[in-house]
């Protein structure tokens, strides 16, 4: 069971003098771009309010967009359906566009206040300026084909304008924020957003982190993982939960299956535990109206109706959810090539309020949110919410790594394996499988490339960790929790966990230490000081997030060391036959005076540890 701990209590006492928000998200069209008008809407947000089994609780809605689809730059329709049916509101202003369209934004803001004054002041609670725009620049959301984007100076410029243009106004005293997926957030480049932000608008989707272990039994933890991640980056601003949820029909992702039951699952474990206790905005309502989008979101089905397609009243117990969960995925492994993104492939391609605004309906951490917003339903949430009163829970952090192979014959318990030679990097994967085995002396590790290994770039196919962890032979009792760093001082050390799909079988593995120099990295940094170098070892079995200096696994061998790090260098740390569908741990120590903390990441230009595959 999980518990909120700490930040929960926090979040149960603060409601008494701050008001918590929950709604849906809601789009500007429907799924045949028809646009929603304010009697559509007023319907929707009633529909929302008495759906059977959740006692009147969804009373906000999130907006994608403050335009009236259909028309250039008129206030949309949803502010007076609000008004009518008394629903708070999270406005949005569309923000990857032309200067043009932004300052078209800017004018229907303007016009509301003109035109609805003091009665916007108890329907507003919050202004999102964009939705996912960093995420869309992102090598992953670009290979999502979710452009356009914008860089974090564009998104704070902006940011700024509507502030500017609430100066003065009834609504100069409302939160304005940005709304993207968790990985923009811990990307460091960033946090300039962050901080021009008065809160944080999290998206997050585990059925889209199509690189992890992303069953519906996992999906309670990598949400809070995500939300863990955002909150530690967060600079004390309150972190509202922007979208989330688990579509009832589409694709499977990896081991994420589509189904009410795990819909209701992951509405019981995760929504059950978040309601009340920070702002939500649920994804979504409805999306299958009149066309149901793949993949489909909606609690109500394509006709609306106060009845959902499943459950949604709390159990007593969410983490003892009623309905089981089921995956018929085969896949055990995290498939390669990108990183976990939290990210629906394409969100912009459907009318639907797909996260996002794009597309249909469903995603969340990716496509660029069309200016009309998506999707019918919605919901929106949003007054101050209870400063990040999500608890912090177990952590599965996705880390990148590449693994070559040259063939080392090893022992690994009663088994004897061909593996690979591994320096000083230390990952271990959240899913207790070891997978590598060496038991090769230390080495310095080799150039960039080494006859028998695997390139030393993320090229072709690669593995990284699914769990970082720091322990602190300082702080030798204390639970450091799940990282997205790799942190290594005289004193502290950084634990990781890979874990190796069973379609590696035969292939040849290298563990690589990817470090380029700052003027490399794009969406990463990190902080060098002190001389020395790496030494990596195996140990003998994985970490979580309850790892200690003092009850971390024991060391099972030394695999190598790397003696003078040095940016600009690739290292090629051991290479062997990959060892296909076990999970394995390292830990990575500095020697000498070395202090290194970086940003795990495989974007241009990578860096940290990853096994390459060939």
């Amino acid at each position: 069971m999980r518990t909120f701990g700490i930040l929960a209590l926090a979040a149960s006492l603060a409601t008494t003098s701050a008001q918590v928000y929950q709604g849906f998200n809601y789009g500007s069209v429907f799924t045949n771009n028809a646009p929603i008008t304010e009697g559509e809407y007023e319907r929707l947000f009633n529909t929302a309010k008495q759906l059977t089994g959740t006692s009147g609780a969804f009373t906000s809605a999130r907006l994608f967009t403050t335009i009236q689809a259909g028309t250039p730059n008129s206030p949309t329709e949803a502010i007076a359906a609000a008004d009518a049916t008394q629903t708070k509101l999270l406005l949005g202003l569309f923000l990857s566009a032309t200067d043009e369209q932004f300052n078209n934004e800017l004018t229907a803001l303007r016009s509301a206040i003109t035109q609805y004054g003091q009665r916007l002041v108890n329907l507003v609670i919050g202004i999102s300026v964009g939705s996912e725009d960093l995420y869309r620049i992102s090598p992953t959301g670009i290979l999502n084909k979710s452009n356009p984007g914008e860089g974090p100076d564009a998104v704070v410029r902006r940011i700024n304008a509507v502030k500017q243009a609430l100066a003065g106004t009834v609504l100069s005293g409302t939160p304005v924020g940005h709304v993207d997926t968790w990985t923009a957030y811990v990307n460091s480049s960033n946090a300039a957003v962050i901080a021009a932000s008065d809160f944080v608008g999290v998206d997050a989707y585990p059925y889209f982190q199509n690189t992890q272990a992303n069953s519906i039994e996992n999906g309670e933890s990598l949400f809070f993982d995500a939300y863990d991640a955002t909150v530690a980056v967060a600079q004390g601003k309150p972190v509202w939960i922007t979208e989330t949820g688990w579509p009832v029909s589409g694709p499977t992702e990896n081991q994420a299956v589509p189904s009410t039951q795990n819909a209701q699952t992951y509405w019981d474990r995760v929504g059950c535990r978040v309601f009340g206790q920070v702002n939500t905005f649920w994804y979504t309502l409805q999306d299958a109206f009149p066309n149901t989008p793949s993949p489909s979101f909606g609690v109500v089905g394509s006709t609306l109706s106060n009845t959902p397609l499943y459950d949604l009243s709390c159990p007593q117990d969410p983490s003892s959810s009623s309905s089981a969960g089921s995956s018929t995925s085969s896949s055990e492994a995290v498939s390669s090539a990108t990183g976990a993104s939290n990210t629906p492939p394409d969100r912009e391609t459907s009318a639907t309020p797909a996260p996002e605004g794009s597309g249909s309906n469903g995603g969340s951490s990716g496509s660029t949110p069309a200016p009309e917003g998506s999707g019918s339903n919605g919901g929106s949430s949003g007054s101050t919410p209870v400063e990040n009163t999500v608890p912090p829970t177990v952590k599965t952090v996705m880390t990148y790594v590449t693994v070559t192979t040259c063939p080392v014959t090893v022992t690994s318990g009663s088994e004897t394996k061909t593996s690979m030679t591994i320096s000083t990097v230390s990952m271990t994967s959240t899913h207790g499988n070891t997978l590598l085995t060496v038991a090769t002396p230390p080495s310095a590790p080799s150039p960039s490339s080494t006859p028998g290994a695997c390139p030393a770039s993320l090229a072709g196919d690669f593995e990284f960790p699914h769990l970082i962890v720091p322990v602190d032979k300082n702080q030798p009792n204390a639970a450091l929790g799940t990282s997205f760093n790799g942190l290594v001082t005289p004193t502290v050390s950084s634990l990781f966990n890979f874990d190796l799909p069973a379609s590696l079988e035969g292939r040849t593995c290298s563990l690589i230490f990817l470090f380029p120099t700052r003027d490399q990295l794009q969406t990463s940094n990190y902080t060098l000081s002190g001389a020395g170098g790496l030494n990596i070892e195996r140990l003998v079995g994985p970490a979580d997030s309850a790892t200690t200096f003092n009850n971390q696994p024991k060391v099972n061998v030394t695999v190598g060391t790397v003696p003078d790090l040095q940016a600009g260098n690739k290292y090629v740390i051991g290479s062997g036959g990959c060892f296909a569908g076990e999970r394995i741990g390292y830990k990575i120590s500095a020697t000498g005076s070395l202090d290194l903390d970086y940003f795990q990441d495989f974007n241009p230009e990578p860096i940290g540890l990853y096994v390459s595959v060939c």
